[in-house]
């Protein structure tokens, strides 16, 4: 439960000391960006509490991590750096579950 509320709560912090003038749509797409949890629908079973999401699930792959990274940086659409941003407080904060459920910071296969 607590790794639920964290996926709130650091895009509420993240958007309070950096986006005070815009806080009300960077928050917005912070947290659209959970959707990215679509991809367990494709897990069976759907939930599982000691699974790692990292490197499990399709849209939480190592190498899309890069690619979510490459989107905060692209300053000529701010929206697709707050879509990176987004991602990447998504991820983390899988990452830091894998770590404190499994030891592990990425899925490596059975």
């Amino acid at each position: 439960m607590l790794h639920l509320i964290l996926h709130i709560l650091v895009p509420a912090l993240v958007v309070a000391i950096f986006f005070r003038d815009n806080w009300k749509l960077v928050f917005l797409i912070l947290i659209a960006t959970m959707i990215v949890d679509v991809d367990h629908l494709l897990a069976d079973p759907i939930y599982d509490p000691s699974r790692c999401s990292i490197g499990f699930h399709p849209l939480h792959q190592p190498w899309l991590i890069g690619v979510y990274t490459g989107l905060c940086f692209i300053s000529r659409y701010k929206i697709l750096q707050y879509i990176g941003m987004g991602l990447l407080i998504h991820m983390s904060l899988d990452s830091i579950d894998c770590q404190v459920t499994n030891g592990v910071w990425l899925y490596l296969g059975a």
